[in-house]
């Protein structure tokens, strides 16, 4: 398997500045809810509001990523996502396209048969069976991060406990050398950013820095093709009867897929509940008392989050949903973000509430074939280090404001300074 050359689409060039705007003062039909800065500001709320209240269905005729519509209420978004026939997972499944000389093919954004076959070559790798498996590994790796964290003095939660749990769980899964791990969370990072916004400068770059991530996993599937078969995910692929023949680029594509799979809903929950929970001391204090509420903890802050905050899909032929008629080959973009918090669905949507009773039909998770797999995985990575945490700590103290991620897809934080209050006797 060797790598192909790079090539580059248009670079989106968003407007700071939107950040300053009152939503209410746009025209309706000049509404654009995709920008990133208005993520990285936390101001994307009340222009999610006024899309659900006024038109949850609603046609963005010019955007940086091109025309799209916009489904902002939680049933409608389940319609879309059940609707495999009318709504197809490719070419893409975020609101920007890709390249038509860099494509990156990925069962998550594939239909039927082919959606189902490659997914269930590697789904067991996140399986029952592995899960008894990994209980161990991730509460010792959780120990262990903890133990040696400073107490007392401030330091990035994100970096410290976030980061370093995730990256050590992706080389577990992806039995990745663990001395050089820290190349996951860079690719990871890297394969959601945009050029020019911090960690490349132009198209090009990006694009340079994906294909030494293929190099490099190409030596892995050649190192694996000569072993037996084994239960993590490029053993899988190598020795999959519908993916030994994959093309690299195809194989770059589920490689991204499964890094940031694996890493962002995960990553960015760890650090949203120690966020939520600072600013909910009654809440904390409660799941101190009973710890037995730390698995409800976990769905409300995976609601109140929503780690990825769209997923797209392409209309395969004309259809009418909310009085609106999409026509064959358009953008239709699930904002999971915004039907976590509709009204019509949850109560007081906006507010932190582990004691909710439908908090564990928030839509974070996705519905239908393209349910995350690994979401079992990643619940059992957040109860640990929750219950590891109360072992611990008396209190995870927030300093400041979080730095949240420049991103229109991944909704989560750079930066989140903690001080770290130790359990008294």
């Amino acid at each position: 398997m060797n790598a192909p050359a790079p090539t580059s689409p248009k670079i989106p060039e968003h407007d700071p500045e939107q950040v300053n705007v009152d939503p209410y003062s746009v025209p309706l039909d000049k509404l654009d809810v995709s920008n990133p800065y208005l993520f990285e500001a936390d101001v994307h709320w009340p222009w999610f509001k006024r899309l659900r209240d006024e038109a949850p269905v609603h046609f963005c005729a010019e955007s940086e990523f091109g025309p799209y519509w916009s489904i902002t209420r939680y049933e409608d978004i389940m319609t879309v996502d059940t609707s495999h026939k009318i709504f197809s997972s490719e070419p893409a499944i975020t609101i920007r396209d890709q390249d038509d000389d860099f494509q990156l093919p990925m069962f998550i954004a594939m239909d039927r048969p082919k959606h189902d076959v490659q997914r269930k070559t590697v789904s067991p790798t996140v399986g029952a069976d592995a899960l008894r498996y990994f209980e161990p590994i991730i509460r010792e790796r959780t120990q262990d991060v903890l133990d040696n964290l400073p107490v007392g003095e401030p330091f990035n939660w994100v970096e410290r406990v976030s980061i370093e749990l995730t990256t050590r769980m992706l080389a577990t899964l992806f039995d990745f050398p663990y001395e050089e791990r820290s190349k996951l969370t860079w690719w990871s990072d890297m394969t959601t950013t945009l050029p020019g916004q911090g960690m490349v400068e132009t198209e090009d770059e990006w694009k340079k820095e994906m294909l030494g991530c293929l190099e490099f996993f190409i030596g892995l599937w050649n190192e694996r093709a000569k072993e037996p078969p084994s239960n993590d995910f490029i053993s899988r692929l190598v020795h999959g009867e519908a993916t030994k023949d994959m093309e690299p680029m195809e194989y770059l594509g589920n490689l991204l897929l499964l890094i940031v799979g694996g890493n962002d809903t995960t990553r960015s929950t760890m650090s949203s509940s120690v966020l939520c929970l600072d600013r909910h001391p009654e809440q904390f204090a409660e799941l101190k008392a009973d710890p037995s509420l730390i698995p409800d903890m976990v769905s409300e802050t995976i609601r109140w989050q929503t780690p990825l905050a769209h997923m797209r899909r392409t209309a395969l032929e004309d259809t009418e949903l909310g009085g609106q008629t999409i026509h064959k080959g358009d953008k239709v973009v699930m904002w999971y973000v915004s039907g976590n918090r509709d009204e019509r669905f949850f109560d007081n949507p906006n507010d932190y509430d582990i004691h909710r009773e439908n908090l564990r039909k928030h839509l974070s998770f996705g519905f239908g074939i393209h349910r995350c797999m690994g979401n079992r995985l990643a619940e059992m990575q957040l109860h640990t280090l929750w219950e590891e945490i109360l072992a611990r700590f008396d209190r995870v103290e927030v300093v400041g404001e979080p730095d949240r991620t420049l991103s229109v897809f991944v909704k989560g934080y750079r930066n989140l300074n903690v001080i770290l209050h130790p359990k008294t006797a």
